[in-house]
């Protein structure tokens, strides 16, 4: 979804709009792009540390979690890369435009019920031969289905 170095441009301007937490950071992205994309924790979590090496964000504790702030440096780097930072929005922009501003809030819901059950059961310990089959026909059909609407 994004060039080498956009995705900690976004981050930034993310946080310079108002500090947020990470989870925050990956459901704006999601909802500007529609729900066609939603960077994993596993992306942003570095970039917001990266970006607190570089001294353009703070972090500070809120609520149990961490909360990120821009810092001045922070705000002269997204002020030199205006340009960069402007093409990854307006680029967000258009993928939201042509999909019609997103899915409907039911799915984005249901979705996300989905991957919540997948993983809670996962967590629960290995699948046996049949309980992994009957999960996998389960996903078939639901695919099946959703196709055919």
């Amino acid at each position: 979804m994004f060039d080498h170095g956009e995705l900690k441009l976004v981050v930034l301007a993310l946080i310079a709009e108002s500090p947020r937490h990470g989870y925050e950071i990956i459901k704006a992205i999601e909802e500007r792009l529609a729900g066609s994309y939603s960077p994993s924790p596993g992306v942003i979590y570095p970039t917001l540390t990266l970006l607190q090496e570089l001294g353009y964000a703070t972090v500070e504790e809120h609520e149990g979690k961490k909360r990120y702030s821009i810092t001045a440096d922070g705000t002269q780097y997204l002020a030199d890369n205006r340009p960069a930072v402007d093409a990854a929005l307006a680029r967000m922009r258009a993928v939201s435009e042509r999909l019609g501003g997103g899915p409907a809030p039911q799915i984005i819901r249901a979705m996300e019920n989905l991957k919540l059950a997948l993983r809670m059961r996962m967590n629960r310990g290995a699948l046996t031969a049949e309980q992994a089959k009957a999960v996998a026909e389960a996903l078939d059909a639901a695919a099946h289905r959703i196709d055919l609407v």
